[in-house]
């Protein structure tokens, strides 16, 4: 069955079958390496329209490796668009806490409820249905009608927009839309119409593991033979990005105050700019390791348990924890919170990874697998305090 960029059910332009004529060694080159050396991920056995959308969306600026705990997680918690959309934000943002850019889960529930409500909860077969979703976009919408429905539209991630640059030659600022379209256009003509669905996780597998930002790695790519940017020797010199904006680096204080079997945990508002509603530590942002930085919060630094980096765009922080002594009840907009409460709540990153910093696994595991999994997912950027066992 096939269908086109509208996703209704016809038969291939005569242009398509034309230009996959023309394309016919470069499309059989990509597949046959697709097949041999694909990584197996949970989301390429399924044509199952809402499994696919959810690992798009979860895929979006994170690892394809990260991103394997908390599919299969979310699909265990909400295995259907209707459990998605009935579901309380707070036990959604519980599955997704620790995966990052949380908007993309509010909106996924968004979007479920509009599926749910204006159609029938039956999700749609057609692209420009779907980038009328909250935070759908043509990158998405192609990703999920091509590989469920055959709807024969290029993707265009980054990983296909390197290895686009790379094969054309194209020396624009692949961040521009212009650019992008124009790579999107040789994308489209490289389509392979009878298969999109496999020909775009093909073309995604090579850019990601391939084709990849440094070092490319050519002598075994399956489409060197067609590739601008090798036979010119300028691999290395493509993609051109316009300058972004450069990294600011802050400190962050962490405190962990416990009370018998408890933490001193603080809820940010409902109307924060950044991680409404998550639960975090104590934290204060400085310029030093000032021992008044919690003075306003009437805690007591007592000793540093550890220390890591955590980014979020284009803001690095170093993270320092210290155990820390409350004089009197919490302070407004804290309280105590039982540790086996935590298993439940949606905890910030910098808090997971700061229990991960300040306490052994054996206590961790009170708190619940998520926490122990996403502490431990996290260690390597972690560094203990000196002496710590």
């Amino acid at each position: 069955m096939k269908y086109g960029r509208n996703g209704k059910k016809s038969s291939l332009p005569s242009k398509l079958l034309q230009l996959a004529g023309k394309n016919r060694g470069f499309v059989t080159q990509v597949k046959a390496w697709f097949r041999r050396a694909r990584r197996p991920m949970p989301w390429r056995n399924t044509r199952d329209p809402y499994r696919i959308w959810v690992s798009e969306i979860m895929l979006q600026q994170t690892r394809a490796a990260a991103v394997v705990p908390y599919y299969e997680k979310f699909l265990r918690r909400f295995p259907t668009v209707a459990a998605l959309a009935r579901s309380r934000e707070a036990d959604l943002l519980e599955c997704w806490s620790g995966l990052g850019y949380y908007a993309r889960a509010r909106n996924l529930r968004r979007a479920a409820g509009i599926i749910v409500s204006r159609l029938a909860g039956k999700l749609p077969r057609i692209y420009q249905q779907w980038v009328e979703l909250p935070g759908v976009g043509p990158y998405t919408a192609a990703a999920v009608t091509s590989i469920a429905f055959g709807a024969p539209v290029a993707v265009m991630d980054g990983n296909v927009a390197r290895l686009m640059a790379r094969l054309t030659g194209n020396h624009g600022d692949v961040g521009s839309a212009r650019v992008r379209d124009q790579l999107r256009e040789r994308a489209q003509e490289l389509m392979d119409p009878r298969d999109p669905g496999e020909f775009n996780q093909a073309m995604m597998e090579l850019g990601a593991t391939v084709c990849t930002p440094r070092q490319p790695r050519c002598l075994v790519c399956p489409v060197q033979g067609w590739c601008s940017a090798r036979r010119l020797g300028i691999e290395n010199e493509l993609p051109v990005k316009g300058r972004g904006r450069g990294p600011v680096r802050m400190r962050i204080l962490v405190a962990l105050v416990q009370r018998a079997g408890r933490l001193l945990l603080g809820r940010r508002p409902a109307d924060a700019s950044l991680l409404p509603g998550f639960w975090e530590l104590p934290q204060v942002e400085t310029e030093g390791l000032s021992p008044d930085a919690f003075a306003s919060l009437r805690l007591e630094l007592l000793e540093p348990l550890g220390e890591f980096r955590h980014s979020i765009t284009y803001r690095e922080y170093l993270v320092t924890v210290y155990r820390a002594a409350l004089g009197g009840r919490p302070p407004r907009g804290y309280q105590w919170v039982e540790e086996s409460r935590l298993s439940g709540l949606p905890l910030t990153t910098i808090a997971r990874k700061a229990l991960r910093c300040s306490l052994p696994v054996s206590v961790l595991n009170r708190f619940g697998e998520a926490v122990v999994a996403h502490a431990l997912a996290c260690s390597g950027e972690l560094q203990l305090a000196e002496g710590r066992g």
